[in-house]
C-alpha cells in the first residue's frame, strides 16, 4: 500500500505511537509530520524525530505548522498539493488531524487571524486543511479524514463540564475572545473547558456536513471522513499543559498508577499507545478499506454522537460559516465556496 499520510500535533502524546505504528505496520506510506515547532530544540520533536530514526528508510518528514495562522495553513496545504501534482509526495491516503489546544487556567486568547484560540485550532484550521487537501487524495484508493472529537462534546459526559457545550444561533460567537473567553467569576476551568467542548461539537457536527458532499461528489465518493473519541487517555500530556494542579496531580498519582483498576470500571480509559493504533487502523488499515467507515466513533467501534451534532441544519449552517472562517473558495478547495449543497439543504 502506498500513499501519503499527514498528520497534525504530530509531537503529542497519541500522535508519537500513532507515527511508530504506521512505520511498523505500514511502512510503504509516506508521512508527512507537522507541528509547531520544527526544531529538535523542542522536547517532543526530538521524541518524534528519534522514533522516526529507528526506523532505516522511513518516509516520514517532519514540517512545521501552525494552526493559530491560516496563512499558515494555506502555505502548507500549497506546499502538498504541489507536492502531489508534481510527484514529489504520492497522493493522499488519510489526514489525521489530530493537532489539539485547550486552556483551563486562563481566559481565551486570540490567533493572529483574530479567531478564538482554542476552536480555530481545534475546528477552523483542521477543517481549512482538509478542505484545501481533497484535491491530493488518490483517486483510486480509499481515502480517510479523520477528525478528533471527544466526549466533551455530548452535554453531562464529561466530568469537567461545568457549563454544557452548544452551537449558539449566532455561530459567530464561536470565534469571537469577547463571547468565548469571557469568564463569569474567574472560572476558567469551566469556560475554558467549554470552549473546548464546543470545538469537538463543532468538528464533529462539520464532519457529517462534509460527508454528504463527498458521497454527491463522483471524483471524490472513494474518501470519507470520520470522528474518533479516542477515549480517555491516561498518560496524555494534554493533563499536564495548561490545567489546574489538581488535574496534574490525578493524572499523576491516581490515573496512571491505578489505570488498569480504574478501567474496570471505565473502559474508556486507556493509554495513548492503545488509542493510536486504533486511529491509524481506521485511517489506512484493513478497516479503512470499505468506503462505508464513515460518521463518529468510540475508539475503533461505530458509535453516536451527541443529538445537537446530528442536527443537519444545524451542520449546515457551521459547514457555510467554517467555509467563511477558513477563507476557503472556488479557487483553492474541490468543494470551493458553499461546497456542493445536497438535496434537501
Amino acid at each position: 500500500m502506498t500513499g501519503s499520510v499527514i498528520i497534525t500535533g504530530a509531537n503529542g502524546s497519541l500522535a508519537v505511537p500513532a507515527v511508530a505504528h504506521l512505520l511498523t505496520k505500514h511502512p510503504d506510506l509516506t508521512l508527512l509530520l507537522t507541528v509547531r515547532d520544527a526544531s529538535s530544540r523542542d522536547a517532543n520533536t526530538a521524541k518524534l524525530k528519534e522514533v522516526i530514526a529507528r526506523f532505516s528508510g522511513a518516509r516520514a518528514t517532519v514540517h512545521a505548522l501552525d494552526l493559530a495562522s491560516l496563512r499558515a495553513v494555506h502555505a502548507f496545504a500549497d506546499h502538498v498539493a504541489a507536492g502531489v501534482a508534481q510527484g514529489t509526495y504520492p497522493p493522499l491516503r488519510a489526514l489525521v488531524a489530530n493537532a489539539f489546544h485547550w486552556n483551563l487556567v486562563a481566559a481565551g486568547q486570540a490567533t493572529a487571524d483574530g479567531y478564538e484560540r482554542t476552536f480555530q485550532i481545534n475546528h477552523v484550521a483542521q477543517a481549512a486543511l482538509a478542505l484545501r487537501l481533497l484535491g491530493s487524495f488518490d483517486k483510486a484508493a480509499p481515502g480517510r479524514v479523520v477528525f478528533f472529537a471527544s466526549d466533551a462534546h455530548w452535554p453531562g459526559k464529561n466530568g469537567l463540564e461545568k457549563i454544557p457545550p452548544g452551537l449558539p444561533e449566532d455561530l459567530d460567537r464561536l470565534v469571537q475572545l469577547e463571547d468565548a473567553g469571557g469568564v463569569a467569576g474567574g472560572d476558567y476551568a469551566g469556560r475554558g473547558f467549554q470552549r473546548y467542548a464546543n470545538s469537538k461539537l463543532a468538528i464533529v457536527a462539520f464532519m457529517y456536513a462534509l460527508n454528504r458532499r463527498l458521497e454527491k461528489d463522483s471524483t471524490l465518493s472513494n474518501v470519507t471522513a470520520i470522528a474518533v473519541d479516542p477515549g480517555s487517555l491516561s498518560d496524555s500530556r494534554a493533563l499536564r499543559t495548561n490545567t489546574p494542579t489538581q488535574l496534574r496531580v490525578i493524572q499523576r498519582f491516581v490515573l496512571q498508577p491505578l489505570r488498569p483498576l480504574l478501567a474496570l470500571g471505565n473502559p474508556t480509559l486507556r493509554t495513548s499507545a492503545k488509542a493510536a493504533a486504533d486511529i491509524v487502523e481506521l485511517a489506512v488499515g484493513p478497516a479503512a478499506h470499505g468506503v462505508l467507515v464513515k460518521g463518529y466513533f468510540h475508539g475503533a467501534a461505530k458509535a453516536e454522537s451527541s443529538p445537537e451534532s446530528q442536527d443537519a441544519d444545524k451542520q449546515e449552517r457551521l459547514w457555510v460559516k467554517t467555509v467563511e472562517w477558513a477563507d476557503i473558495t472556488k479557487e483553492n478547495s474541490v468543494l470551493g465556496g458553499s461546497g456542493v449543497t445536497p438535496a434537501g439543504f
